[in-house]
């Protein structure tokens, strides 16, 4: 274990005892509170936009006794499971980092940061322009699992350097030098692409939740939900394995068996959102830290419910401000969420510095 990593844990432990009894109920405070963020952030995205919808008129159109068909095919057609697929694919961001900075032992590690959302991007580009071509379109599950292939493969390149590597700086680094090759070799791959394929890979690469439909939805919610589920019942190693390999061992953990399992689950939910979303910059990253600071524990078991959530709301926002703040100009949720996401991985390492200084 390294002595960062003792450092913090002791300082967690200390903190947690501080408040003692008050740990459960600080808890049940925030899950109540992000519960609440997040039908609110759900009620807004239904009601806010171009067409907009008075919240009154919201439950009649979703149960069919409000007779307008503008809104109608508005919200069933587009916003919900526009939201629904925010909210989603924002949990799994939030659970893919949580379980890649627990692996890493790095507090910036995540999907986009180490160049896994590009692999996964590479991998649907492969399969669109250079197997399927222009006669064939790319259904939902074929999307999947070019993505999860691409994903897993980027992940084991930088699960191979990060046994060479001692310094998380470096690690990021090539994390992102990763995502760099792989989002170059995507643009060599467009340039050779059908007309078709080059707008629809473009808009994708950007990240977006739009264009997304109740079939896609119903896929995105198995797969996460399967996914969130494991991760959960991962609390009791993953608690073991911040303490380091060797106190995992002593608490019965298999840490090979552990470490595969991680990496196949961050691939799967990582993968899932790339596949339907595009990458979705710095989510993954700051939603763990966000979560942890709002609960004051690093406890898996409380805090994964927590990253689900936060990433949620995080989603459901950051979508909402994509899509109102120069309406009818749309932009890219990435760029909304790296404008809120890149001060808090700022903050995690100014933070870190202090520390180690």
């Amino acid at each position: 274990m390294s002595p960062h990593r003792a450092e913090n844990d002791v300082r967690l432990d200390s903190a947690e005892g501080a408040y003692g009894e008050g740990r459960e109920s600080r808890a049940l405070c925030v899950y109540a509170a992000l519960i609440a963020l997040l039908v609110s952030a759900l009620a807004a995205n239904l009601c806010v936009g171009t067409v907009g919808v008075p919240l009154d008129r919201i439950v009649p159109i979703l149960t069919g006794r409000f007779q307008d068909e503008v809104a109608y095919q508005v919200i069933w057609n587009i916003r919900l499971p526009r939201l629904c697929a925010a909210a989603l694919l924002g949990g799994a961001l939030g659970l893919a980092g949580l379980l890649l900075q627990t692996l890493f032992a790095n507090p910036i590690a995540g999907p986009y940061i180490l160049g896994i959302s590009n692999g996964a991007k590479l991998a649907v580009a492969v399969v669109m322009i250079l197997v399927l071509g222009e006669e064939r379109a790319m259904s939902s599950w074929m999307s999947l699992f070019a993505a999860f292939c691409g994903s897993l493969l980027t992940m084991m390149a930088v699960l191979a350097v990060s046994g060479r590597v001692r310094s998380a700086s470096t690690l990021v680094i090539v994390g992102v030098m990763i995502g760099y090759v792989c989002s170059a070799a995507t643009d060599i791959l467009i340039t050779f692409a059908s007309d078709a394929n080059i707008v629809n890979l473009h808009n994708w690469s950007l990240g977006s939740f739009s264009g997304i439909n109740g079939g896609q939805v119903m896929l995105i919610a198995v797969v996460v939900g399967v996914g969130a589920v494991v991760t959960f019942l991962l609390s009791k190693p993953l608690g073991a394995y911040q303490l380091g390999e060797a106190y995992a061992e002593s608490m019965g953990v298999n840490v090979r068996s552990f470490r595969i399992s991680v990496i196949v689950i961050s691939s799967v939910l990582a993968s899932c959102v790339t596949a339907f979303a595009g990458p979705i910059s710095f989510v993954g990253v700051a939603v763990p830290h966000v979560a942890r600071r709002l609960l004051k524990t690093s406890r898996p078991h409380v805090v994964i419910p927590a990253a689900f959530l936060t990433g949620s709301v995080a989603c459901l926002v950051c979508d909402l401000l994509a899509r109102t703040l120069f309406a009818p100009v749309e932009l890219t949720v990435s760029t909304v969420t790296a404008v809120f996401g890149a001060p808090v991985v700022i903050w995690v390492l100014l933070r870190r510095r202090r520390q180690v200084g």
